[in-house]
């Protein structure tokens, strides 16, 4: 097995078509061999790449750019199975479960106009590890904590240009020309995306890319052996070289602490509700207690309303339509807990999505009239449409209120 100084790439065989020089390298440190593989996620060429690069060095171990959760979710079609909705929704959790449904029906569909499926070359990896009988460490950070200090990291303008861009991807069907598929085919993709709303959201960038160089290199130092080849995205080949070269280490507790919500939001989050339970009981010393059970009927009517015609334009069960409408006034004056949770999970109790809808979610999702058909989907409008119905109520309750004081 031949090694390569620090400072060079691997040469890849010519009789390897579909590898070039850019595609391998090797970093040496210390006395141990790192092949670096950069892949396109959505690509045939990386699924072949990979397995001839590790057939070649026979490792003493395969890294991999993947979590837990993600290996999971790329090796076991019945992954969705034991995921109980109900707990995600306790937990607040629905937004990110939403936004991971949009990223993979987009990267789905994607994969469809290419020929192959999102993270095809990852799972390859470690399918031809196991033939070798290699050991496969699994070196992401858990996507869950990735995603969930991207978004406390970004400030409110930059989360809706977010969603606003993720909406947008989710139902506008992806039209690559002949000359974007062949570029696609040679790039990570995903990571170029990444790094598009990183010039956009430095922050964003900052999370997604340059923390997990960093969180992938530490596991790569961690991993068994002295001969490592690491499988990950092309766009974190660059920043995982300069870090194992740099010997640059990171305090893995730090990347791995979800960041607490600022105070200056909590407190805003009970400044509203405080303010108008506090302008009613002005109202009602003023201008008497007719004027503030005027005020506070209206609070009740001008928030559950408008939640329950949303819930009702979700097509939702009659107990949920009533929970929005007996829930709105209250969730309004609480940031522990909103409208949209309360009624997702009453339709999730009496309406539950079926087991074969969670593995079709990605395809369903991209249709706009499955969100009314699929059970699941249907929990998510509800969420969403009951959430968005609870705000314009709170609006309209506070324009009433306010102007009452005057």
């Amino acid at each position: 097995m031949s090694t390569a100084p620090a400072n060079q790439t691997d040469p890849v065989p010519d009789t390897q078509p579909t590898a070039s020089s850019d595609d391998v390298e090797v970093v040496e440190l210390s006395g141990r061999r790192v092949v670096l593989v950069g892949t396109a996620h959505i690509s045939a060429e990386s699924v072949t790449l990979v397995r001839d690069v590790i057939e070649r060095e026979r490792p003493d171990c395969v890294c991999v750019e993947l979590d837990a959760r993600r290996y999971e979710a790329l090796s076991q079609k019945t992954r969705w199975e034991g995921l109980d909705l109900r707990e995600v929704i306790r937990n607040r959790q629905l937004a990110t479960l939403l936004l991971n449904f949009l990223l993979s029906s987009y990267q789905r569909r994607l994969g469809g106009q290419l020929g192959v499926m999102p993270g095809s070359e990852l799972l390859e990896a470690t399918r031809v590890a196991e033939e070798l009988g290699v050991p496969v460490a699994l070196c992401d950070r858990d996507v869950r904590v990735t995603l969930r200090r991207a978004w406390a990291a970004l400030s409110f303008w930059d989360k809706s240009k977010l969603l606003a861009t993720i909406l947008t991807a989710a139902f506008e069907p992806p039209q690559l020309s002949e000359e974007e598929l062949r570029r696609i085919r040679q790039k990570d993709v995903l990571s170029e995306l990444m790094n598009e709303l990183g010039r956009a959201m430095p922050t964003l960038k900052r999370v997604l890319i340059d923390e997990r160089d960093g969180y992938l290199v530490q596991k790569i130092r961690e991993a068994p052996g002295k001969n490592i080849v690491a499988v990950v995205g092309a766009g974190h080949v660059a920043g995982m070289r300069d870090a194992l070269r740099g010997d640059r280490s990171i305090d893995m507790n730090d990347v791995m602490l979800i960041p607490p919500v600022p105070f200056v939001w909590k407190a805003a989050g009970w400044s509203i509700p405080s303010a108008i339970v506090a302008s009613i009981a002005y109202i009602g010393l003023t201008k008497g207690v007719t004027a503030a059970s005027n005020n506070a009927l209206y609070w009740v009517l001008a928030n559950s309303i408008p939640c329950a015609i949303a819930s009702a334009l979700a097509l939702a069960h009659p107990l949920t339509i009533l929970a929005a409408f007996v829930c709105a006034p209250f969730t309004s004056l609480s940031p522990l807990i909103g409208a949209g949770h309360v009624t997702a999970f009453v339709q999730a109790y009496v309406h539950p999505p079926r087991v074969h809808e969670f593995s079709t979610v990605s395809d369903d999702i991209a249709v706009l009239s499955n969100w009314w058909k699929s059970r699941l989907l249907r929990v998510l409008l509800v969420f969403v449409l009951s959430s968005i119905g609870g705000l314009i109520g709170v609006w309209i309750g506070s324009v009433r209120i306010v102007s009452s004081l005057f």
